[in-house]
């Protein structure tokens, strides 16, 4: 056989493993920063043992910082604990060919423990959760993540040396929708969009952005969980095809004073007969259940603005004028506000503009539907629509620092009934190691301000 399918079947890849074709399969998992983590396995190997019992993994993964340190508070994994093994279930219908990586094939993993209980704070668990609430209704979600990155001439290795100053930008100037401008960096923008079309996306465009070196690549909306695994794996591809290039990219909230990378989410419903939900005779063409989903995202924001906004960075998007929100507002194409209504008809959907490039999109995307169906279970009322600049409207204000929307999330019950006590506690904990983490650093800031001048 050749390996022309950028998706896989069981069987599939044992004939390409006997073919030779394949000999190696990633088994992943998504750890609560949005990497993957997990072990490259011998393709035999991968037949013969892990895709029927499984392989295992040390708990801590779900338990660390993003330094990979073992941090305290932590219910699930400890040195009370022993830190010891979860298991890592193979999940057969997420296989895909990974192009930049020779003979290499990508499995997405459930986490269990070993008496297969699920692990409720694995990311890819808690948005399967929320996906099985709207399927009980008979409803599908549909999401699409846009993904912004910087680019930069230098090597990963020679950023890190030179402590990610003065790195050079892959554009000198703001390259917004330039073709020119992408032109410029089309040798890796090309290779990152074919080899992610080899990886089963589907790819709709690429275009500038306004920071120097900013790009963004844009792919199909899909099913929620699907949508979250090529996000994660998409984030990973990109990095690691830019090394291979000799150049490196981040999608870090914000890198400097200008424009931050966003990541806006594209949310919709479709009913059991596959009809859009959304869609309806009210005003601007939107259904009355799409209304009180609506308000459901707009009550609800403070409660989930962690899950939108995880790291201390995270929060630097937050600005007048960046084109980043700060009021909570819903508005018809309107891109001062947290939620903006766009399409028409059936293309009818909500994009979430909260999120930057480095949200978790498992935790996010589960955020959203939580928030949506409080709104529809409790028949909220939507509020009027902000036809104007919401940035100076008189309107209730998207948290501002990590510290208050890890306070907001851990007391809010709308959380604690959708995602879990375990959940909320587990990802409040995860905010505390952050914010401790930051605030005993000291930073160039402080150092150019207090050394001499104080």
């Amino acid at each position: 056989m050749s390996l022309s399918r950028s998706r896989l079947n069981f069987s599939q890849l044992e004939e390409a493993v006997e073919d030779g074709l394949v000999d190696t399969v990633l088994v992943v998992i998504t750890d609560m920063q949005g990497r993957l983590q997990g072990k490259r396995c011998d393709a035999r190997f991968f037949l013969d043992e892990v895709a029927e019992h499984a392989t295992e993994g040390c708990s801590y993964l779900m338990a660390v910082d993003v330094d990979m340190n073992t941090v305290d508070g932590y219910a699930m994994s400890s040195w009370g604990t022993g830190y010891g093994d979860f298991v890592m279930r193979p999940d057969l219908a997420s296989l895909r060919v990974l192009p930049w990586h020779e003979r290499s094939v990508l499995c997405q993993a459930d986490l269990t423990w070993e008496d297969d209980s699920p692990v409720e704070p694995s990311p890819r668990r808690i948005l399967q959760r929320q996906n099985a609430r709207l399927n009980d209704r008979g409803w599908t979600g549909l999401a699409g993540t846009e993904l912004e990155f910087i680019l930069f001439e230098d090597r990963y290795e020679d950023a890190w040396r030179n402590g990610y100053r003065n790195m050079t930008p892959a554009n000198s100037y703001n390259v917004d929708y330039s073709i020119l401008g992408t032109s410029r960096v089309e040798p890796l923008l090309g290779r990152i969009r074919r080899e992610m079309s080899g990886a089963g996306m589907t790819v709709e465009s690429v275009k500038g952005e306004c920071n120097l070196g900013q790009h963004e690549i844009a792919f199909r909306y899909d099913e929620l969980v699907a949508k979250a695994d090529e996000h994660a794996l998409y984030k990973t591809g990109a990095k690691e095809i830019a090394a291979q290039e000799g150049c490196s990219l981040t999608f870090m909230a914000k890198f400097d004073e200008r424009e931050g990378n966003s990541c806006h989410i594209h949310l919709s419903l479709r009913d059991s007969d596959g009809e859009p939900i959304f869609a309806g005779a009210g005003e601007h063409g939107k259904s009355a259940l799409f209304d009180s989903f609506l308000a459901g995202l707009l009550a609800t924001l403070p409660d989930f603005t962690l899950l939108f906004a995880p790291n201390i960075n995270s929060y630097k998007r937050y600005a007048a004028g960046s084109f980043a929100p700060t009021a909570i507002a819903w508005g018809r194409d309107n891109r001062t506000c947290a939620y903006r209504l766009v399409g028409h008809g059936a293309s009818l959907r909500v994009e979430c503009r909260v999120p930057g490039g480095d949200v978790n999109p498992y935790l996010a995307i589960a955020a959203l539907v939580a928030g949506g169906l409080h709104g529809v279970d409790n028949d909220l009322p939507l509020g009027p629509v902000c036809a104007g600049n919401a940035y100076v409207a008189d309107l209730p204000r998207v948290p501002t620092t990590l510290s208050e929307a890890a306070a907001l999330f851990e007391k809010s019950t709308v959380a604690r009934v959708a995602l879990g006590d375990e959940v909320v506690d587990h990802y409040t904990n995860m905010a505390r190691v952050e914010l401790a983490a930051f605030e005993s650093a000291v930073t160039d800031w402080e150092r150019y301000r207090c050394f001499e001048r104080l």
